[in-house]
């Protein structure tokens, strides 16, 4: 595997590397040594998948509070998503700074993203599927949000979304 970093400390982009031949290829996309040699967790005690119909669905900008901050590594399994994550954790020097990445079932790339960092994706497809692995359970009381369109991040979304819940939409701006 390649850990690429990215413009939020300690978030990697995560490309496999396959050995091909005739049959198609072989890849590990989660090594315990690989991820402890990068400084990231290797315990993942959740794993989930979100499914979704139809293209330009939002979900997100999601995350963690400290207690329970929650590192996960996010897969697009079927279709291609936008996915982004913004550097909300308050004492980062990154703090508000964001990275989006495609993420498709063609490219099997993976993005880890640190506990106390917002994650959210787009659906840049049809019935796209998303599955995740979290180090962290889920905790209800620690659930927060921020808003996908806030201009104090600034993330060049590369289309509107048609489809977004209630709960994501009115989530505050950033402080």
């Amino acid at each position: 595997m390649k850990f690429l970093p990215t413009r939020v400390p300690g978030a990697y982009l995560i490309e496999i590397e396959p050995r091909s031949d005739e049959r198609g290829f072989f890849a590990r996309t989660f090594c315990r040594r690989e991820f402890a040699a990068h400084g990231l967790p290797t315990d993942y005690v959740q794993q989930s998948v979100s499914y979704n119909v139809r293209a330009r669905t939002l979900r997100g900008l999601h995350y963690q509070a400290a207690p329970h901050l929650e590192p996960k590594i996010v897969r697009c399994t079927q279709g291609a998503v936008f996915d982004v994550i913004v550097d909300v954790r308050p004492d980062s020097e990154a703090r508000g700074r964001w990275v989006g990445v495609e993420l498709s079932a063609e490219n099997r790339r993976a993005l880890y993203v640190p506990g106390g960092v917002a994650h959210g994706f787009l659906t840049l497809a049809p019935d796209c599927e998303v599955f995740y692995q979290m180090a962290e359970y889920y905790h209800a009381e620690s659930a927060r949000g921020v808003r996908w369109n806030d201009p104090a991040f600034g993330i060049d979304w590369p289309a509107t979304p048609e489809v977004i819940s209630e709960r994501d939409a009115s989530y505050p701006d950033f402080v």
